[in-house]
């Protein structure tokens, strides 16, 4: 395994994280355990999961996954071995109602975090992120910004990081970051935390692949710059990345079968833009997991790559691609199916 640390802190993570949304929808308790077991064998110490998870979300299954981490840590007793990140949901929507209508506040923060500590049977996250924005803007698939004058948010980016403070004082939290942000938020939350001594946003976990490199904009100069590390979610885009969909051999469960309504790894300048990842791939001795994998952990804004699987085998395939490296012919050839087919799951 390969390691690095969260940006200006001390914690040491893995450059492969694991991924826990399937668990307690798609997979079950003693599924994810065993995931946990293996990851751990094979150097893995950072863990992701969230309030709303297991995805897709809804009210029967919430709190799901992280139970299923909990129970795990207390059967082996292996919370100083792990990083744990969590995250709370940003501004509330239909799709996430049934955890809470309210939005960012002290309150509604110390009561995440509290119920998210009992779930996973700790008294402290490494790693608490906000979940997504709670302004209107181009998340989820919408590749452009429309602004909405009649949006009803008003700026709350002091009041959150005076709320997160609040409960890394506390020790419950250790370290702070974003999810699913752009750039003008991303800046926001740096200047805050710079003009009124409050915590600083280490880490911004965002959706990034061959076939959705959007991050690669504005993000990866602040990235960069900032010391805002990366944690690339979805860099198998939900498996279409691993052929499987194309060699027409995906499982019935497989979640693009299962959940149609991530739809933008199914379009058809995505479905071309894969053919040709996966030529690639295949003409250098590689899988299209691997070599997909391979580049999104070689980025140098990288903290860490999320990954996910529903089986054992996935997931040996998965954390085996840190063993490898792309050659720049590699990189240029991606490059160049890049530049015919920007971005086309963004």
């Amino acid at each position: 395994m390969k390691y690095t640390t969260i940006p200006k802190t001390d914690i040491k993570v893995s450059k492969i994280c694991l991924g826990t949304m399937t668990w307690g929808n798609q997979n079950t308790e003693a599924e994810g355990h065993q995931q946990l077991d293996y990851a751990i064998e094979q150097g893995v110490n950072f863990i992701d999961t969230a309030e709303m998870y297991p995805v897709p979300a809804s009210p029967e299954t919430q709190g799901k996954t992280s139970k299923i981490i909990g129970s795990w840590l207390k059967k082996t007793d292996n919370r100083d071995k792990v990083v744990l990140a969590s995250k709370i949901i940003g501004r509330s929507s239909d799709y996430s109602a049934h955890i809470r209508t309210t939005g960012l506040s002290g309150n509604s923060i110390s009561e995440a975090i509290n119920a998210e500590l009992k779930r996973l049977q700790t008294d402290y996250i490494d790693l608490y992120q906000i979940h997504w924005p709670e302004r209107e803007t181009n998340t989820f698939g919408t590749r452009d910004y429309k602004h909405d004058p009649n949006d009803a948010w008003n700026d709350n980016f002091n009041e959150v990081l005076h709320a997160l403070d609040g409960q890394i004082k506390e020790g419950k939290i250790r370290q702070v970051g974003i999810s699913n942000e752009k750039a003008w938020g991303a800046m926001r939350y740096l200047e805050e935390s710079k003009n009124h001594s409050l915590p600083r946003m280490k880490t911004i976990q965002n959706a990034y692949s061959l076939i959705n490199r959007g991050f690669e904009g504005d993000m990866a100069e602040i990235s960069m710059r900032e010391h805002l590390g990366l944690l690339a979610y979805s860099p198998m885009a939900f498996g279409v990345l691993s052929g499987k969909y194309i060699k027409g051999n995906a499982d019935a469960n497989a979640r693009l079968n299962l959940f149609s309504r991530f739809v933008r790894y199914s379009s058809e300048a995505s479905t071309e833009a894969t053919k040709r990842y996966l030529k690639i791939a295949e003409d250098n001795n590689m899988t299209l997991a691997q070599m997909s994998l391979a580049f999104v952990t070689q980025q140098p804004f990288l903290t860490s790559t999320i990954i996910g699987a529903t089986s054992l085998e996935q997931l040996k395939e998965n954390i085996g691609s840190i063993a490898i490296t792309l050659s720049d012919e590699v990189l240029e050839q991606i490059n160049e199916v890049h530049a015919l087919i920007p971005n086309p799951a963004t």
